[in-house]
């Protein structure tokens, strides 16, 4: 009767590990803000249209503010391809070339939302 069981665990087992590359398949891909643009990442693709402008990473510190943008650190006043770097926040870089203005979000498509307070969240009654 042992054996029967152990042949009946080993079968669950085998159906389980069989299984994992379903559910690892059925993952959630996610954006690396972090990583390098396709020109950078494929140095031989020379056929392909230029990335745009991307923002990639933003460091601040009580001594310095910098951020990644094409694979390249700028501070505030650096030029990237024709523009300059005019302001760099937790969030997004502000380049400038002559009168016009290019905002590099760090998250695009994503923006602060007004948190609604209530009196119930005050711990009040209505």
């Amino acid at each position: 009767m042992a054996g029967g069981m152990r042949k009946i665990a080993l079968a669950w087992l085998a159906a389980a590990i069989a299984a994992m590359p379903f559910a690892v398949a059925q993952a959630q891909v996610l954006i690396d803000p972090t990583r390098p643009p396709m020109a950078i990442a494929k140095p031989g693709a020379v056929d392909e249209a230029p990335p745009a402008t991307q923002l990639q990473s933003i460091l601040i510190s009580s001594r310095r503010r910098v951020a990644v943008i094409n694979g390249n650190t700028v501070a505030l006043g650096d030029m990237v391809g024709g523009a300059r770097v005019v302001r760099i926040t937790e969030t997004e870089v502000v380049l400038k070339t002559g009168e016009e203005t290019e905002v590099l979000k760090m998250y695009p498509g994503m923006e602060k939302q007004p948190v609604k307070r209530g009196l119930a969240g005050r711990g009040g009654s209505k």
